[in-house]
């Protein structure tokens, strides 16, 4: 790839290197400049330009960044479209990251235009939050190295993967001295029950008994018989050897001491139990309060069905050491944080964002028929934009009706929520209200999209969700092909005033000039975002038949 300076009047064609203003326009970095831009930089008084050329062997950056996201994602884990040269993968589903971290390192070892960052091997994680992120440095990798990173994660268990939470039916054993307090027990049980929560899980049997060794046996044969697994068991005193009451109670049931001990901190006393098939836990104390102890360790695994070993427990150390962190977030901690917790980041995810299809207008230029309800390709117009929205991780789907509302409805087909605009005659403006009132609390934006576009692939919409970050200022995403911007429009909520505030037959797009420093264009290879179909004539080519 040739990276350097050149002539402005030579740059037409090049990947421009460096962010620059041409009187009241910014060229962003990574835009492929065309004759007209090179023009407008030399105009501005710019007489040289950093660009990027791509070569023979180069494969550009997003392509580069989504063949390596595409070839590590695994089961329950989601690649986003590449931008800028960076894919992302998200969790589509609560449970555990599993992190082949010794292959992680040979792919970051092919070549320094490629680089791979994952969360820790064995991270709980929430459905669309942040997995990884594949990064191509440049503007362009060597085909040699991302076809070399393709091999290499060929034919193995996937470098990431998503191992779900599954709900589990624990039986719970809690032992009492002649001083234990019932108020220790509840709190123990309460503490189990917080933490099982989690995962969707509940205790389904408990036992109280003496801390006595043919007791602990006894209450442990009574939940297995009763289909619980796995099974906790909490001793009113600390077990201090691998033949103290609450293992020799295991054993004297028929089961066995796997492993006792573990190198984290606090939870050094946990021991790792077994009888026949159903995995028995003699909890450490630490486990009576919510904070994240080593038990939790063992509990995500158990509750996201990974097997778990004598080997695995002696390899927890790095990162074991949990007391002395005060920053670390305490995932169990149903209270307000305080200190330096408070200021804890969330993990990064998947952004919010919900489709809203306007689909409420006269349809006056369609003649007698209703252009939303024409059949193209054996189903409706509308059809087609609803299932591209649907296919995308644009979540939920909203349809604005309006205009022989109900025949609408049943075109768009099922799983959208409707909203009716009973004021759809006073222009596209009402209905733009319409929708946006109706967005559910908690989204970070919304794609625009109109109900006469069903060329609009899911790529495109898949491309917005990539491109949109507000933190770094692209709040406002648009689709771009050929220099000529299209639909749909991905806006960040942070505007939602405004576009409420919008009247008559004024769309989206009336605010670009007043938010010009918040748009990203994203290029696309989708037509389809430059094509409404108003007329019969306008899809007369397609085979069309009226409604």
């Amino acid at each position: 790839m040739f990276f350097g300076p050149v002539p402005v009047r030579d740059a037409a064609g090049g990947i421009l290197g460096h962010s620059l203003s041409a009187g009241s326009e910014r060229f962003r970095k990574g835009r492929r400049l065309s004759a007209d831009d090179a023009a407008a930089l030399e105009k501005a008084g710019h007489a040289t330009v950093y660009i990027a050329r791509l070569e023979d062997g180069d494969i550009a950056e997003d392509e580069a960044a989504h063949r390596i996201a595409v070839a590590l994602t695994g089961s329950h884990a989601r690649t986003a479209a590449a931008f800028t040269g960076r894919a992302n993968l998200y969790a589509e589903t609560a449970g555990l990251v599993r992190i082949d971290t010794a292959r992680l390192d040979e792919v970051n070892e092919i070549d320094e235009a490629v680089t791979v960052a994952t969360l820790d091997d064995y991270e709980p994680v929430e459905a669309g939050q942040m997995l990884a992120t594949v990064k191509v440095i440049p503007f362009a990798a060597p085909r040699q190295a991302i076809e070399r990173g393709e091999q290499l994660l060929r034919g193995h268990a996937p470098l990431v993967q998503v191992m779900p939470f599954t709900p589990r039916e624990v039986g719970l054993v809690l032992t009492r001295v002649a001083n234990t307090k019932d108020s220790v027990l509840e709190k123990t049980e309460q503490a189990v029950a917080q933490r099982l929560a989690q995962f969707g899980s509940r205790i389904r049997m408990q036992r109280i008994v003496q801390h006595e060794e043919a007791e602990v046996a006894k209450a442990i044969a009574e939940l297995k018989a009763g289909g619980c697994a796995p099974i906790f068991v909490f001793g009113a005193s600390a077990t201090v050897d691998r033949k103290d009451v609450v293992p020799a109670g295991l054993t004297r049931a028929g089961g066995e001491v796997l492993h006792f001990g573990m190198p984290v901190d606090p939870g050094n006393l946990l021991m790792l139990g077994r009888h026949d098939d159903v995995s028995v836990i003699g909890v450490p104390g630490c486990a009576r309060s919510p904070k994240l102890n080593g038990f939790d360790w063992v509990l995500q695994r158990l509750c996201a069905g990974v097997p778990i070993a004598r080997r695995d427990i002696m390899r927890m150390g790095g990162g074991g050491l949990l007391k002395e962190i005060p920053s670390r977030p305490m995932l169990r901690d149903q209270g307000p944080r305080t200190g330096s917790d408070s200021t804890a980041t969330p993990a990064p995810r998947r952004p919010k964002v919900a489709a809203l299809i306007l689909a409420a207008g006269l349809s006056s230029r369609f003649g007698d028929g209703h252009k939303l309800l024409a059949g193209l390709d054996g189903k409706p117009v509308l059809r087609h934009v609803v299932e591209h929205a649907q296919a995308s991780s644009a979540s939920p789907i909203l349809l604005v009706t309006g205009h022989r509302a109900d025949e609408v409805r049943a075109a768009a087909g099922a799983d959208v929520t409707v909203v009716h605009n009973p004021s759809y005659a006073e222009g596209l403006a009402s209905s733009l209200r319409a929708g946006l009132s109706a967005l559910p609390q908690g989204l970070d934006g919304v794609i625009v999209c109109l109900g006469d576009m069903p060329d609009v692939s899911t790529a495109t919409f898949e491309a917005l969700i990539a491109a949109f970050n507000p933190v770094e200022g692209r709040a406002i995403c648009l689709p771009v092909i050929g220099g000529k911007r299209g639909n749909p429009t991905l806006w960040g909520l942070q505007f939602l005033p405004d576009l409420i505030r919008l009247e008559g037959d004024s769309g989206a797009r009336s605010l670009f000039g007043s938010h010009a420093e918040w748009i990203c264009e994203v290029p696309v290879n989708d037509p389809g975002i430059l094509h409404d179909y108003d007329t019969p004539a306008a899809l007369a080519a397609r085979g069309v038949t009226k409604s």
